[in-house]
């Protein structure tokens, strides 16, 4: 057994180790990353060859937590682990955007990458590690790669940033990013910060790339540890550089003309792109199709790419006509739709969301329960991305990766605005109507309409924009586009979605897919990024701008009471009696928790007289007798010296027979009392030893005049 291991130092003295030669040795490369108590098995697994007529990258990147790594059960009737949770998709996400630009564009062997967490000590966050790992893991196979890579999480602590923070750290920082980057350029970042400036986000990734810098100089160590400097050989293309030559000449001239012909309509642009190809292939015939139609389909695409390239770059004409820092009209509408607590649809350009917002009360709440992380989630986000957004004929098949990644990006956007304290669980739902790119951001911007249409009083208004990037010659000639098109993105060098409002940044998400991005590029783009912000943010606020002064007439009212500990068993009863009582009375929903020391009871209604008739039941719960009050009693018991009853919520006292009526009783059954009257009674007295009630209902009735007394007779004068 030939185990190697290198250790990465950081800043502040911690360690972290990368081991291979131990542990899962039949994959092609196989690492073990450890930090403090924290371990990740990043294995990787690629085909020999490709699949026939396979013309991209099929990679598949697998992030899973183990419940035993944290020394806990799974849930659920099998207590096992299950599918992938939304957290372990964004992680899987985050490794997958990295990795996938640094593949040769010629390989296209199907390749697996598996990151497991088997070691967790709740103190170092794993999804940091989880980009290192699988880049170690490629590092030391034979499959080729451009790389490596590594990712960091960087935030900002009262000021100072902080590579790779703890979650007791983390849970203090204004800011927090994780950043994926080779030796020389920024690769990935993805994060969500609270407001800050364009100057701050920079700094954050300059402070990423140094810390990964050497990560990466320690895989490199490690390979060559290990002997695999040297790659395996591969052939996934077969090429006909003559036909490509064919193409670009009699095809590109016409493209170019059609890239800077200003069409709008992203259908009728892709017609005329491909009648060009077609035109070509009629040259033909059938049987030559037969061997060529794939080559010709995948030379037009990089004809196509070129041109609009050119157009951008030489002209400064983008596909749709406008210039580079120009933003598609945009218009937008609320309470289109009467039956949510709020609405609204934001259009950009061919980008359409229609989003929804729904109040409601704790038990709405998202419960989360992973491997580390468990807690509750009271503001969500859920985008949807329907086939027909894209005029595509085939069916819906549930939520995809890309749709938890994209609402994970709005949410990250909206969630900071959401007032401290807020009484209500809210879900925000962006459906996309039409997609012709940056639809993750027209849901920020719906997701804010519609917030400001449900009454919720946002802190500030939040906007989306995604920006782009075409370069040539290591980003020495370049043009930064705002509100890039679906097709800019694909066929362009960057990807780059910020959000924010007038104040600040307050999420991002940004890929690469070319070397050599310079800072001075990144500078530019956040500077155009926040002109076009700013831009769409006077649109957001034409239409309303300010959040409605009260919530929609069907939405549910909250009101939340704070009670004391020793009184949350009485308001909720033996099994839940007297609070499903109360539910079932009163029509209002009931919740109550105990938080600091302190019961918290949260009330939920869509009527005042239900809300009311709930607060009051709460309120006679936790409320102290009073000496001298009157209260509403039933009667509970009879027995022969009495009647007990019930004047308060779980509150009992004895009225004595003497004190039913100012009349004398000589037992229970002249009283006229039965189990269930009513009666009004008046605490006269709570003693002091033992607690119990004094009640009295005479002293509430007219005290009957006393008899009078009898006159003495005149005492008889003896005679004289």
């Amino acid at each position: 057994m030939n185990v190697v291991t290198k250790t990465i130092t950081l800043a502040d003295g911690r360690e972290i180790s990368i081991e291979t030669g131990k542990l899962a040795k039949q994959a092609d490369g196989a690492v073990m990353v450890r930090m403090g108590n924290t371990m990740l098995l990043a294995t990787v697994c690629s085909a020999q060859d490709a699949v026939p007529g396979t013309d991209f990258m099929p990679l598949t990147v697998e992030y899973k937590e183990k419940f035993a790594s944290a020394g806990r059960f799974p849930g659920g009737f099998t207590r096992r682990e299950g599918k992938a949770s939304d957290y372990e998709i964004l992680t899987a996400r985050l490794v997958d955007r990295a990795l996938r630009p640094l593949f040769p564009d010629d390989y296209h062997a199907d390749t697996f990458v598996n990151v497991t967490l088997y070691s967790a000590d709740g103190v170092d966050m794993p999804d940091a590690l989880a980009g290192l790992a699988a880049s170690a893991a490629i590092a030391v196979s034979d499959i080729p790669f451009n790389g490596p890579i590594s990712e960091v999480r960087v935030a900002r602590i009262d000021g100072e940033f902080v590579v790779n923070p703890t979650f007791a750290q983390l849970e203090k920082a204004d800011l927090d990013i994780i950043v994926a980057a080779t030796l020389d350029n920024i690769m990935m970042v993805e994060g969500e910060m609270n407001e800050v400036s364009e100057a701050d986000l920079l700094n954050a990734i300059r402070t990423a790339h140094e810390a990964i810098k050497p990560h990466c100089q320690a895989q490199l160590e490690l390979m060559e540890a290990v002997g695999k400097t040297v790659k395996r050989e591969y052939c996934h293309e077969v090429n006909d550089e003559e036909l490509r030559k064919d193409v670009r000449e009699k095809t590109y001239a016409k493209t170019y003309e059609l890239a800077k012909s200003c069409n709008t309509d992203k259908h009728s642009r892709g017609e005329n792109f491909k009648a060009v190809r077609e035109e070509y292939k009629a040259t033909f015939s059938e049987e030559e199709l037969e061997e060529k139609a794939a080559l010709i389909d995948r030379y037009y695409h990089d004809v196509e790419k070129e041109a609009m390239r050119r157009a951008i770059l030489d002209e400064g004409i983008r596909l749709d006509g406008r210039k580079t820092t120009e933003i598609r009209p945009i218009w937008s509408e609320v309470g289109y739709l009467p039956g949510p607590h709020g609405s609204s649809i934001f259009t950009r350009g061919e980008t359409q969301s229609l989003c929804t917002v729904t109040l409601g009360t704790k038990q709405d709440e998202k419960i989360i329960d992973e491997s580390l992380v468990q807690g509750k989630e009271r503001f969500l986000l859920h985008y949807n991305f329907p086939p027909f957004s894209t005029g595509e004929a085939r069916a819906q098949r549930g939520v995809g990766r890309r749709e938890i990644g994209h609402g994970n990006l709005a949410c990250r956007a909206l969630k900071g605005m959401i007032p401290d304290n807020y009484p209500y669980v809210v879900r925000v739902v962006s459906d996309i109507l039409e997609s012709n790119g940056s639809s993750s951001m027209a849901s920020v911007c719906a997701g804010t309409l519609a917030l400001m249409d449900a009454g919720v009083q946002i802190k500030r208004p939040v906007s989306g924009i995604a920006m782009g990037l075409i370069s040539e010659n290591k980003g020495t000639n370049y043009a930064v586009l705002s509100d890039i098109l679906g097709d800019e993105d694909h066929l362009g060098d960057m990807d780059f979605k910020v959000t924010g409002t007038e104040n600040g940044i307050t999420a991002t998400q940004m890929d690469i897919k070319v070397d050599g991005l310079s800072y001075e590029i990144l500078e530019r783009a956040l500077a155009q990024a926040r002109e076009g912000r700013m831009h769409i943010l006077g649109k957001i606020k034409e239409t309303i701008a300010e959040p409605r002064e009260d919530l929609k007439p069907h939405a549910p009212r909250i009101v939340t009471i704070n009670v004391p500990k020793d009184m949350i068993g009485a308001i909720i009863g033996p099994g839940g009696k007297i609070i499903q009582a109360m539910q079932a009375e009163s029509g209002a929903s009931i919740s109550i928790e105990e938080q600091d020391n302190c019961g918290v009871v949260e009330i939920a209604a869509n009527n005042k007289e239900s809300l009311d008739c709930a607060v009051r039941k709460v309120k006679a719960i936790v409320a102290v007798p009073e000496v001298g009050e009157t209260y509403d009693a039933v009667v509970k018991s009879i027995m022969p010296y009495g009647a007990f009853v019930e004047f308060m919520p779980g509150k009992e006292g004895l009225l004595h027979i003497s004190e039913i009526s100012w009349a004398r009783i000589e037992d229970m059954e002249k009283a006229g009392l039965k189990e269930g009257d009513k009666i009004d009674v008046k605490l006269l007295e709570i003693d002091k030893k033992t607690g119990k009630f004094k009640l009295s209902h005479k002293v509430l009735t007219p005290r009957p005049p006393r008899p009078a007394k009898p006159e003495a007779k005149a005492e008889e004068k003896p005679a004289e």
